[in-house]
């Protein structure tokens, strides 16, 4: 399927590189124009805009140029004389510059060239100075998350659930298109942290401190072939001062409560930047579980409550300098470190059933803990050649230390412990990576693209059971659970290169392949080494845009991604911190394989901005989580992760944002897509069964947010999310719904806002049934979420803003699976 739709898209290119540039021939001559084209509200680098070349008086161009992917563009071979440049951009307004004077021999560069953003109607052009909330890049969609009023005091979980596309569970576990398979990337840096549990990491990003987050769909070979479902860079906000600043802020709540510094000083080639943050979070929960299950022909059945209070207190610490070399080489150095302390403390109430007559009850106090330190430090270097020719180089260093214990007591009906168990887990997660990168344009209108990049990772799980056999009795290894270290060392070395061909008219071709090679060694310190063989994989990219003259732009798009196993899923850890509902890795799991194909419209008319996109997800050897029966805990469900065969999804998400007014906004959309799955699975006991499951899933969301005059403004949110295709059954549905105000004063140098989640009725509750040929298992979880939030924030400092800085590269290892659920570590 792969080569028949190679074969039309080649011929399609072949054709097109063939054809002279549409327009007029240049006026020949030895000068040249070059300048680069920035938003006038966020700094950020406009790419692709057009321009035109006009001589002084005369109303046909005889030249012209598009911007490259950082706003830089170039017109050579130029006569002297006096020229009118025009520049057009989707989503901005158009700008004219006048009298640009050129000698002959001359080189001259127009700078930064500042372009507004506009809403378009048919008789009239409004100047928006708030910064749309949606923007569309040639190869990713933009939440600007800056322009949401309701960040203050959330975390990036909250923030992510209102972007198009991706779906944000009350755990905070993220989906893009319904495939968890992503990677998630912080200011285009990986973080171990993140490797370990998405869920978790995101609870430690504070949404105000998060600009824009990017939803990358069809990722180009530059990317690490890593996350088969995309990628989402969330990026955080830098300000390029000359100056200092200085930001307060904090919220409380009676679902959390947090305090944040964040400063900056720049003066002259050296900037310095420092932030800390704490937060602590709190969330009661109560479950029900009904569950049956078969095997070796003895038939259990129990029903489970638990009542659960999980809280949360972690805090962070942000380093960075960047340092001007010379006006054309850069470097830059951050360094982040970050503890957090999770815990769940929760009471079991388990009925056993035979032959519907109760046969026992158990009653469990279980308090789990999820700690961990970790750290992030990494050094880069870019020089510029000249415009649009680079050369960077990368390195990072990534540590996280995670412990993952759960001490459970076993007691009677009158509450005296009669028993104690505890599991304690030893994580760690090191890696280090090292990149090169090489930009080079040729011509005006093609640009090529090559780099290498080595990784390293190295993953460590050290456990041990332990039980006492009363409340006052000593601690000793448990003999029917073995404990173990896991050593797993994996090492990737990559390649690649893209090419991007641009026409006058906007098209815009890129087509790239990178090839990775991966080694693996994993032992268990009790059996030895497994047997994981070296696997290499060359995989192509391509990406086609075409805007057409009603402002409409058509995109289309291939990549072949594969998905390596995370820590979460490879961990051997036996969790049975819950008897009938365990969870464990599985190190011998080996990566998926997808083909993604996409079809894209976007368009802006009038005061409405609507993407439409169809997608085609073709997964082998899919990872995917697995239910099956416990051989050791009687009516217990394990459940663990296994490739078992294929997965498929096919769908469509539509969004749109219409300026009701140049100070209200409306936006939503929806998601629909079919999935298929089949493999098969293997039992705790060596057994295999065939599995299929398929179905709809459905997903939609609305948002307004108003702006009025004194500072104020509200906002108001709704999601909801249909059950989901699951191998062995459907994972519930559910909803959130959430209100703010927000009021500015003193020139927008402080705020105060107001946040109401859930606020109608007292949780949200999830139903979830599974079910295989040996179990049947239905829950429901009431999470308590009704919340209400007050946040202050103050900035001190005295700043000029300067124009955008140059930026170097950084790394960005997108090339591990995250657990589906966030991961038990």
């Amino acid at each position: 399927m792969n080569k028949l739709f190679l074969i039309p898209l080649f011929f399609l290119l072949s054709n097109l590189f063939a054809q002279p540039l549409p327009g007029s021939v240049p006026v020949p001559g030895n000068s040249s124009i070059s300048g680069i084209l920035v938003d006038s509200i966020s700094g950020d680098p406009i790419p692709y805009a057009a321009i035109a070349l006009f001589p002084a008086g005369e109303t046909k161009p005889v030249d012209g140029a598009i911007a490259n992917d950082k706003g830089v563009f170039t017109i050579e071979k130029l006569a002297p004389g006096t020229y009118r440049l025009q520049i057009t951009s989707l989503g901005f307004g158009n700008k004219i510059l006048t009298g640009v004077e050129l000698d002959k021999n001359q080189s001259l560069d127009l700078g930064t060239i500042y372009l507004a953003s506009k809403v378009t109607t048919l008789n009239e052009v409004v100047i928006s100075s708030q910064k749309s909330l949606i923007e569309e890049k040639v190869d990713r969609l933009v939440y600007n998350a800056e322009a949401d009023i309701a960040t203050r005091g959330r975390d990036a979980a909250d923030v992510l659930r209102k972007v198009p596309m991706l779906t944000v569970d009350l755990d905070g576990n993220v989906q893009l298109r319904g495939s968890s398979n992503i990677r998630v990337l912080i200011n285009n840096k990986p973080s171990t942290i993140v490797a370990s549990s998405v869920a978790d990491a995101l609870k430690m990003i504070p949404g105000d401190q998060i600009k824009s987050v990017e939803v990358i769909t069809a990722p180009s070979a530059k990317y690490d072939s890593e996350g088969s479902g995309g990628i989402i860079n969330i990026i955080t906000k830098k300000t390029n001062i000359e100056g200092y600043n200085l930001n307060v802020d904090t919220e409380g709540g009676n679902r959390g409560s947090s305090l944040g510094i964040n400063g900056g000083v720049r003066q002259g080639k050296i900037g310095l930047t420092i932030g800390g943050r704490g937060r602590a979070f709190y969330n009661p929960s109560e479950t029900t579980t009904n569950q049956s299950t078969l095997i070796n022909g003895v038939a259990q059945a129990n029903s489970q409550f638990i009542k659960s209070f999980d809280t949360g207190i972690f805090g962070g610490l942000n380093l960075g300098m960047d340092y001007d070399l010379s006006k054309s080489s850069f470097i830059t150095a951050s360094a982040r470190y970050g503890v957090r302390n999770f815990g769940s403390d929760q009471n079991q109430t388990s009925d056993y059933f035979s032959n519907d007559s109760l046969t026992n009850t158990t009653y469990r106090d279980v308090l789990s803990k999820n700690n961990s330190a970790n750290f992030d430090g990494n050094v880069d270097y870019l020089k510029i050649f000249k415009p649009s020719q680079e050369l960077s180089f990368s390195t990072q260093y990534s540590l996280n230390n995670l412990t993952n214990n759960y001490n459970a007591d076993i007691l009677n009906a009158g509450s005296d412990i009669t028993s104690r168990e505890r599991n304690l887990n030893l994580n760690r997660n090191q890696e280090v990576t090292i990149q090169s990168d090489f930009t080079t344009p040729i011509k005006d209108n093609q640009v090529f693209e090559v780099g290498a990049k080595a990784i390293s990772r190295q993953v460590a799980s050290d456990y041990t059971y332990q039980l006492a056999l009363s409340s006052n009795a000593e601690y000793i290894n448990n003999p029917n659970r073995l404990s173990d270290v896991l050593d797993y060392t994996q090492n990737i070395g990559a390649g690649y290169f893209t090419y991007t061909y641009a026409t006058k008219s906007k098209f815009t071709a890129k087509v790239g392949a990178r090839y990775e090679y991966t080694s693996i060694t994993a032992q268990l310190q009790s059996s030895g080494e497994f047997a994981i063989p070296d696997y290499g994989n060359l995989l192509p990219s391509i990406n086609v845009s075409q805007p057409l003259k009603t402002g409409m732009i058509l995109k289309a798009a291939y990549n072949r991604r594969i998905q390596r196993p995370g820590l979460s899923q490879l961990n051997p850890n036996f969790n049975a911190a819950n008897p009938l509902n365990i969870s464990i890795g599985n190190p011998t799991l080996s990566p998926e394989f997808t083909d993604n194909f996409e079809l894209a419209f976007s368009s802006n008319f009038k005061k409405t901005y609507i993407n439409l996109s169809s997608f085609a997800r073709l997964t082998n050897n899919a990872i995917q989580q697995v239910r099956i029966p416990s051989d050791t805990l009687l009516g217990g469900v394990v459940t663990t992760f296994q490739n078992i065969g294929k997965e498929q999804s096919y769908g469509l998400n539509i969004f749109a944002n219409i300026y009701l007014t140049p100070k209200w906004t409306l936006n939503g959309g929806g998601d629909v897509y079919y999935s298929y799955l089949q493999g098969t699975t293997t039992g705790v006991n060596g057994n295999t069964q065939t599995a299929t499951n398929s179905g709809f899933n459905i997903s939609g969301r609305l948002m307004t947010q108003v702006t009025f005059n004194k500072g104020w403004s509200a906002q108001a949110f709704v999601f909801t999310r249909g059950s989901q295709v699951q191998l062995q059954g459907r994972q519930g549905s559910w909803y959130h719904y959430e209100m703010a105000v927000k009021k500015d004063f003193n020139d927008r140098k402080g705020s105060v806002g107001l946040v109401l989640n859930n606020f109608l009725q007292k949780g949200n509750t999830v139903r979830t049934n599974l079910e295989s040929a040996t179990f049947t298992q239905t829950s429901e979880l009431l999470r308590l979420n009704r919340s209400v939030q007050v946040s202050f924030g103050y900035k001190f400092g005295k700043v000029n803003f300067s124009a955008e800085r140059k930026k170097t590269r950084s790394i960005k290892n997108d090339d591990v699976k995250s657990g589906g659920d966030g991961g038990n570590g």
